[in-house]
């Protein structure tokens, strides 16, 4: 990891001893909490990065191999030790259960929640052949291809953003599904062949959004980064997280859910604030995907989450979830849910 030194007994935060943010060491960590940084100097705090490295930096295999929390763990230790005043994480990839050592001081606004495709030649979805080699690092993206029911070869991939993308430049994969977001904040949106509309699949809960942590007892702290939050992206993503815990699976298990803040009228013409919350179960090898959806208030976002994930429970995602991964090269044709059976679509559908 590389330190910063304080000098003297001056507090962090001041001129002479910036907050220290804590980050892995990829570009698109280093672009996300970068835009932390940039945002507290903008409010007059001295701040800067820190770079941790983590096991599934130093690792090639899958992540559900190497476990729940292996981009974070070093980072939060870090924080609790001291060496570090913030953390900086993708949200997807944090434990769903809360670690009482650390609060959660802000939820910047969320980028755009889909995953992407990139393709050769241009190609959508749709227009790749059956056979087509596309790789993915997680099984709800592999789940969820698998049960459209194209033909295609899912194959298993690691690496940083550009690792991936070159996968497919220099010919080794037709194509690779990535979080959109992750291809916008570093600058390479024109890599995009096609953008998964949640009806196609349904993204990982929190992909999109940061989470901001700092020591639970730096009150002074927490006071100063609660300014980088937004309430709609932290209710949402709140609803999401709730319905994985409840289901008591990780941040690499096949479950998709998408939640959005968006503006309803009642029965008088007045306008008021709706939390709508759509999720998905997939069995691995793509035979079923359930899928069940909820409208709320946002101020109930962790009940509507369990709430959903009960239903989807109900419903025998329990038993999907367990379904045995099938053999390398092969794919899987059927299933048995529409990828359009939701009740309550998404605006982002209609944003092209």
């Amino acid at each position: 990891m590389t330190l910063v030194q304080e000098e003297g007994n001056v507090t962090a935060g001041s001129v002479g001893a910036p907050w220290r943010i804590g980050t892995r060491g990829s570009l698109l960590a280093l672009t996300q909490a970068g835009t932390v940084r940039d945002d507290l100097i903008a409010a007059g705090h001295d701040a800067e990065l820190v770079v941790v490295k983590t096991a599934g930096d130093l690792s090639s295999e899958p992540v559900q191999d190497i476990g729940i929390g292996v981009f974070t763990s070093a980072i939060r230790d870090e924080l609790a030790a001291g060496t570090i005043d913030i953390a900086v994480h993708s949200f997807k990839d944090l434990p769903t259960e809360q670690d009482p050592r650390f609060t959660l001081a802000a939820v910047p606004p969320r980028h755009d929640p889909r995953d992407a495709l990139v393709a050769r030649d241009g190609l959508v979805l749709g227009e790749l052949p059956p056979g087509a080699t596309v790789g993915t690092s997680a099984p709800r993206r592999a789940s969820q291809l698998r049960a459209l029911g194209l033909g295609l070869d899912i194959v298993p991939l690691r690496g940083n953003l550009d690792t991936r993308l070159r996968k497919v430049s220099e010919g080794d994969l037709d194509a690779v599904v990535v979080a959109r977001a992750g291809l916008a904040r570093i600058g390479r949106l024109d890599a995009v062949t096609e953008a998964l509309e949640p009806v196609q699949m349904l993204p990982a809960p929190a992909q999109g959004a940061l989470a901001i942590e700092c020591r639970s007892g730096d009150s002074e702290l927490v006071e100063v980064l609660s300014a980088l939050d937004d309430a709609a992206t932290r209710a949402a993503v709140l609803a999401e997280r709730a319905l994985l815990a409840e289901m008591e699976a990780g941040c690499s298990a096949p479950i998709g859910a998408l939640a959005e803040v968006v503006e309803s009228i009642d029965d008088d013409g007045r306008i008021f604030d709706e939390l709508s919350l759509r999720g998905c179960a997939a069995a691995i090898d793509g035979s079923d995907v359930i899928r069940a959806s909820v409208v709320g208030s946002p101020e109930h976002a962790d009940e509507l989450g369990r709430a959903l994930a009960r239903e989807l429970l109900d419903l025998g995602a329990r038993e999907l979830l367990s379904t045995p991964e099938p053999v390398a090269g092969s794919s899987t044709q059927a299933v048995n849910a529409p990828a359009t059976d939701f009740t309550h679509p998404s605006p982002m559908e209609n944003n092209q």
